[in-house]
């Protein structure tokens, strides 16, 4: 499954993992200062948000193309239940 993303929503993923990349730094960086380990699970809370975000917004997009693609005929024989099965998996690998 191929995943085109443009305009808006290739934007707002790599603003996603921007700021993901940025928390994961600071992470890095108030571990070894030695901070305080509530300050940092609550920073490293907010990476892994900012990647699940990312994650279904690129698992949104390919939904939706899959379902343009399919109203289009242009699934090239895909099974339709093939499919699902494994856009649920994609999705499941983020729950």
């Amino acid at each position: 499954m191929e995943l085109d993303l443009a305009g808006a929503e290739l934007k707002a993923v790599l603003n996603r993992l921007r700021r993901a990349q940025g928390q994961i730094s600071g992470v890095i960086r108030m571990i070894e200062e030695g901070r305080d380990c509530e300050e940092v699970v609550t920073q490293l809370a907010a990476a892994s948000r900012a990647l699940d975000r990312a994650g279904f917004a690129i698992i949104a997009t390919g939904l939706q193309q899959c379902l343009t693609d399919m109203e289009n005929g242009k699934r090239d024989g895909e099974d339709p239940d093939k499919m699902r099965a494994r856009l649920e998996k994609l999705f499941l690998s983020l729950a």
